[in-house]
């Protein structure tokens, strides 16, 4: 049986590594002026666009992927007899998964041989992209299912997720920090330090005054906590501030040989929720 990785937007990954390699994906549900649209990392609406709304005011939302349009790409392969692999988005942050195991469970009282395994990557952005990064690179080198499905599960909690946030309105409105925090940390310039814990959830962990120091925190944690950096391919994400992710790479080549960078947008169904000026930082460490 064929192996088929599925994946959704909130991997973040560039949209031409996803169609040049003819991943499946999911995309959340996006509101923004009025109009819903699926994030397809770019596509539809594209990066510029969404960034440019969100900094005239517009506060988009998002929704979860519903059970039906799981159960429908997943069918496709089931019925192609080919056994999936489904790299979710945390469900730390989000109950998507949870709509995934409904049509999976579904797909079973119909299709008992299905082979359909589901797994929380407990991870966000380009953190859950480094994980389908490697995850499609064993596949296109041959790897079995289970091969590719104990690496994840090995590896997932070793991936560091170190997050630098500007807009503190959007963490306010999430529920990361409260209103109070919000205007004070506006006003002198304090940029919280993010990591994403091992349950899946962005948890505040520090907080630093002014965007350059911020962004060299990021390099700090990465020098740390980082394992065997020149047998890796790092990942950066930003939400429209790409300059700051080229600073933050350059500083990393400072000091370290890394085998590769990926830098990439966050997209709308994260991106509704850190506004602009977000950085953050994956690799690979002994553990978050």
């Amino acid at each position: 049986m064929n192996t088929v990785i599925v994946i959704d937007s909130c991997s973040d990954l560039p949209r031409d590594f996803v169609e040049k390699n003819n991943i499946p994906s999911l995309g959340i549900n996006v509101m923004l002026n009025g109009r819903e649209f699926v994030d397809d990392f770019g596509k539809t609406v594209t990066y510029k666009e969404f960034y440019d709304a969100v900094r005239e005011g517009e506060m988009p939302t998002t929704a979860q992927v519903n059970s039906e349009t799981y159960k429908e790409e997943f069918l496709k392969h089931v019925k192609e007899n080919k056994s999936i692999i489904y790299l979710a988005f945390s469900s730390g942050l989000s109950g998507s998964i949870n709509s995934a195991n409904i049509a999976k469970d579904e797909i079973l009282e119909e299709y008992k041989n299905a082979d359909i395994t589901i797994i929380d990557t407990k991870s966000a952005s380009l953190g859950e992209g480094l994980i389908v990064y490697y995850a499609y690179d064993m596949l296109k080198k041959g790897c079995s299912k289970e091969e590719i499905v104990n690496w994840v599960e090995k590896n997932k909690l070793k991936v560091n997720h170190w997050v630098i946030a500007d807009d503190l309105n959007h963490l306010k409105r999430g529920g990361r920090i409260s209103g109070t925090q919000a205007v004070v940390g506006t006003l002198l310039n304090i940029k919280p330090v993010i990591n994403v814990d091992d349950e899946g959830r962005l948890i505040p962990v520090a907080k630093v005054k002014g965007r350059k120091k911020a962004l060299r925190t990021l390099v700090d944690k990465f020098r740390e906590r980082v394992v065997n950096p020149e047998e890796q391919v790092i990942f950066i994400s930003h939400s429209d501030c790409a300059s700051d992710a080229e600073l933050v790479k350059s500083m990393i080549l400072e000091e370290f040989k890394v085998k590769d960078f990926i830098i990439n947008q966050i997209g709308p169904g994260i991106g509704s929720h850190t506004g602009t000026g977000t950085v953050t930082l994956f690799f690979i460490g002994d553990s978050r």
